[in-house]
């Protein structure tokens, strides 16, 4: 199973048509199951007092670890740039994840990274701040992190769908990780 990661709790943000798209690609040319996880869809207070505790851990943190981490061998991350790394709330996941079931949610598991930025660095430090909290929790990130820079230029501004530029540059990362 492939796990696809919008990276982003803000309504409305722009890194979830590049995701989406993706999504839709995939569903088309794996066999493999392809999910996609909308951080922008999480409702309910994510911080809490207890949360490093197991016991304690919320049904929708339980619910995200059954069904998008320990089924999936390969995970896609969006992430936008924020204040030059990437979003707390990637981080956040990541840290609620390893609460419970450690292993079964990262060990020997593959992901593949794209940055999302409106200037022009595609977010290349937070695609390896990413990458190196990923590797540290046993995944092994396929060593093309993409960035996408600019995006404004790259999705119709009617309907923010992409570009064939930026379709061209996600295609060849949809082979990378159905490889990996």
């Amino acid at each position: 199973m492939i796990t696809i990661i919008s990276g982003s709790n803000r309504k409305n943000n722009k890194t979830l048509h590049f995701a989406r798209y993706v999504y839709d690609k995939l569903r088309l040319e794996t066999d493999s199951e392809v999910k996609f996880l909308d951080l922008s869809e999480l409702e309910g207070n994510v911080v809490y007092e207890n949360m490093y505790k197991d016991s304690d851990q919320p049904k929708m943190i339980q619910h995200i670890q059954d069904t998008y981490f320990i089924p999936s061998t390969k995970f896609w991350f969006f992430i936008p740039e924020y204040n030059g790394s990437y979003p707390g709330i990637v981080k956040l996941l990541l840290d609620a994840m390893s609460i419970r079931e450690y292993k079964p949610s990262f060990d020997d598991k593959k992901a593949c990274i794209t940055g999302i930025a409106s200037g022009r660095a595609g977010n290349l430090r937070g695609m390896d701040h990413l990458a190196e909290v990923l590797n540290h929790l046993g995944i092994h990130v396929h060593p093309n992190k993409n960035p996408i820079s600019s995006i404004f230029k790259l999705l119709n501004s009617e309907d923010n769908s992409i570009t064939k530029e930026a379709e061209e540059t996600l295609q060849k990362q949809i082979a990378q990780i159905l490889k990996f």
